[in-house]
């Protein structure tokens, strides 16, 4: 009864719910409200399987509007009789529970709504923690095969017998070589933003030295002004992704130059473990 109420009153208004029950609808009105019973109908339709409407409910809602006025007025008298209602407050108490439904389920929607707000919130963080794991096995993968071919590598050598020229020109050959670039150089390919205390165009004057040290991920840094070895850092491949995954986009090196943090990343890579 409650929701045929709510259905005739949303198309046809009026002071009291008697008269608007006693009022006739309009052509208007008519067409008004079949075509909000033939929306319910296709969202309907659509819903799911255990929230789609029962069959008496559906029969109920696709009555014409005077149609529902009548079923309303019988099932009031109904409950009259059953003292839940009275004309004599003109049905106010079942109006007041009306309203009482309708801020109800709009707040259970606003729960609904913040409810799943979260639940998409959480979804994220799991992926980008998903993504960052994943990320972090393949570099880790990418390390074992590294130090594997290495492995490879000497273990052949061993296994042939070279004169000492072959030997030193085969040892400089598989020997890790360090990338040196100048600042400038690293500014251009973004990894240098900027060094305190020099400008950009004095950045051809600073060079650095990378250079892998004998654990698997550890590099050393070493910085040099006009020829001069000024410092040298230790550079930990691992922190770098730790600082990446904590959405870190700019660190500090020698306390000076800022570097950004993914596209040093990025070099360290293609450099080298070629990916």
């Amino acid at each position: 009864t409650k929701k045929l109420i709510m259905d005739v009153i949303r198309i046809q208004p009026g002071d009291t719910l008697p008269e608007t029950l006693e009022t006739p609808a309009s052509g208007l009105q008519e067409r008004e409200h079949a075509k909000v019973v033939e929306l319910r109908a296709v969202q309907d339709a659509q819903a799911p399987e255990g929230l789609k409407s029962s069959q008496a409910v559906l029969e109920d809602r696709q009555l014409p509007l005077e149609q529902k006025k009548r079923k309303i007025l019988r099932n009031l008298r109904t409950l009259e009789q059953a003292g839940l209602v009275t004309i004599g407050n003109k049905y106010q108490d079942l109006i007041n529970d009306i309203s009482k439904d309708i801020r109800y389920q709009r707040r259970y929607r606003q729960r609904r709504k913040a409810e799943l707000v979260k639940l998409q919130q959480t979804l994220s963080a799991l992926n980008s923690k998903t993504a960052f794991y994943q990320d972090q096995t393949n570099y880790y993968d990418t390390y074992i095969r590294t130090c594997l071919d290495n492995l490879n590598r000497k273990n052949a050598r061993r296994s042939i017998k070279l004169d000492r020229k072959v030997e030193e020109k085969g040892s400089k050959k598989w020997k890790h070589q360090s990338l040196k670039y100048t600042a400038a150089r690293l500014h251009e390919k973004g990894v240098i933003l900027e060094i305190e205390g020099l400008q950009t165009n004095q950045f051809k004057n600073v060079m650095f030295d990378i250079s892998p040290s004998e654990e698997v991920g550890d590099f050393e840094v070493k910085a040099k002004f006009m020829g001069v070895e000024m410092e040298k850092v230790q550079l930990h491949f691992q922190d770098l992704l730790q600082l990446q995954y904590d959405g870190v986009a700019v660190m500090k090196m020698f306390d000076k130059a800022k570097v950004n943090v993914n596209l040093l990343i990025f070099l360290l890579n293609k450099k080298f473990y070629g990916k």
